[in-house]
């Protein structure tokens, strides 16, 4: 039986956070994250749905390509290597399986994700 098309209108599930409850991650200030799922795979290893985050700055996760696209607010993400890139409402973006670096929300931002995660492999 094929499964229905996903509708992003639809919500699954929603949790909160304060991401400051992993403290080996924030960098700078105290972001706040709601996470609305709408899509996990059997496996676990694909997820897609909706993210907000209030301003701060993390280590990135790692282990996983993710998908965006903005929908409000702007950020950074800051490579490794110091490289910035600045995107705002409008932009999308892939993050690679393998990016070691920070995400820098500078405004309030909302977004579109999917995510492939390796370790749930």
């Amino acid at each position: 039986m094929t499964k229905p098309v996903v509708d992003f209108a639809d919500t699954v599930t929603s949790a909160h956070r304060r991401l400051a409850d992993l403290p080996d991650r924030v960098v700078q200030g105290d972001p706040h994250h709601t996470t609305e799922l709408r899509f996990t795979s059997a496996d676990g290893a694909l997820i897609a749905g909706t993210w907000t985050s209030t301003p701060g700055k993390w280590r990135a996760f790692a282990n996983r390509d993710e998908f965006c696209v903005l929908l409000s607010g702007h950020v950074k993400l800051i490579s490794e290597d110091g490289t910035e890139q600045e995107f705002r409402k409008g932009d999308s973006f892939l993050i690679p399986n393998g990016f070691h670096g920070f995400w820098h929300v500078l405004e309030t931002t909302t977004k579109h994700f999917v995510i492939r995660d390796y370790s749930a492999i």
